[in-house]
């Protein structure tokens, strides 16, 4: 599964995806992924938070 559609995803699944994505190909740099897929910062920060997601940079994923 990519990120090519993470606008249109479920935000639970984008959740699971986006931290699996950080932790395995990231390290935890947010900003590192959002540049590889091209994904509007904010959008993916308000999708993420609209199911109650904010990102810690101090652990590198959502929660």
């Amino acid at each position: 599964m990519n990120l090519d559609n993470y606008a249109n995803m479920d935000p639970i699944m984008l959740f699971s995806l986006v931290n699996t994505k950080l932790r395995d190909d990231f390290d935890g740099d947010l900003e590192k992924l959002i540049t590889f897929y091209d994904m509007d910062r904010q959008r993916l920060l308000d999708k993420l938070s609209s199911a109650g997601f904010e990102y810690l940079p101090d652990v590198g994923q959502f929660r």
